[in-house]
């Protein structure tokens, strides 16, 4: 049954190529040590890793949110489907035993979860794409109060 899952889930025109989070943090793979003896790879946020700067551009935020709407936002959804289908199956087989009772309180965690995830996914999609207007909107902000101070040596 897991087995199904993992072939249905990877499967497909949208299937996950597992470069989703490369893409999302425009992060190069970093290859890791060559044993088990090697030290960690922490990522791009280790001290000394990285660009240097927390700065991305406007195509980078809305690749991102893309990434979020074409990619996990119906990759999640494909999930729970999946999920719900197994659970139901499931649910028939132990129909009026305790079991049955335990299932359903584990379905119904695993919607809630799912519904919390999807609400997540949507919120860092908007905030995705909103940062854009609000940095420059600061900049804007910030440009007219300097410009609207007049100094005394204006007018020499």
């Amino acid at each position: 049954m897991a087995g199904d899952f993992e072939q249905d889930l990877g499967s497909g025109a949208g299937a996950p190529d597992g470069q989703v989070g490369m893409r999302l943090n425009h992060v190069p793979p970093e290859p890791s040590g060559p044993g088990p003896s090697s030290p960690p790879v922490y990522g791009p946020f280790a001290p000394g890793k990285g660009p240097g700067d927390f700065a991305s551009t406007p195509a980078q935020k809305k690749e991102a949110a893309g990434t979020i709407e074409t990619e996990l936002q119906p990759n999640t959804k494909t999930a729970a489907e999946h999920a719900d289908e197994a659970h139901n199956a499931a649910h028939k087989g132990f129909d009026g035993w305790d079991t049955a009772a335990g299932l359903k309180k584990v379905a119904d965690t695993w919607d809630q979860q799912v519904k919390n995830l999807m609400a997540r996914l949507d919120a860092e999609k908007g905030a995705l794409r909103g940062a854009s207007g609000l940095f420059t909107g600061n900049d804007i902000a910030t440009h007219n109060q300097f410009t609207a101070s007049r100094s005394k040596l204006n007018n020499l």
